[in-house]
């Protein structure tokens, strides 16, 4: 996956705004306040941290090479994923995991910022 398709993947949910209260070069991803991916696209290779469920992040980890806990993250919640290229992740299943880590974050929202966002 390009840097360029990680941004309109992550921008394409519905309230999604890129951020960068870190540094210029590091995209942080929210959805109303609440980050769902951080990564700096200009890095080689590409690595985005993504929220997780618990019992998934292990699994994950366990079961690829370019799936690690997350990076300056709670490493319960958080894996950094290596993107595409060689060892990187499929894209399908790192397309995936970002719409994981998007309904994770929703999911933990108010009720009412929730309908907001047309989501149960």
């Amino acid at each position: 996956m390009t840097p360029e398709a990680l941004r309109e993947l992550c921008l394409s949910f519905n309230a999604a705004v890129e951020e960068f209260p870190f540094t210029p070069e590091t995209s942080v991803f929210k959805v109303l306040g609440k980050m769902f991916a951080l990564t700096a696209l200009d890095a080689e290779p590409l690595k985005v941290n993504l929220k997780c469920e618990p019992e998934q992040a292990v699994r994950l980890r366990e079961e690829h090479e370019a799936v690690a806990p997350g990076y300056h993250m709670n490493k319960r919640h958080w894996n950094t994923v290596t993107a595409g290229g060689p060892g990187g992740l499929p894209d399908a299943l790192l397309r995936e995991l970002v719409e994981d880590s998007y309904d994770l974050v929703v999911a933990g929202l108010p009720r009412a910022e929730r309908l907001r966002l047309d989501r149960p």
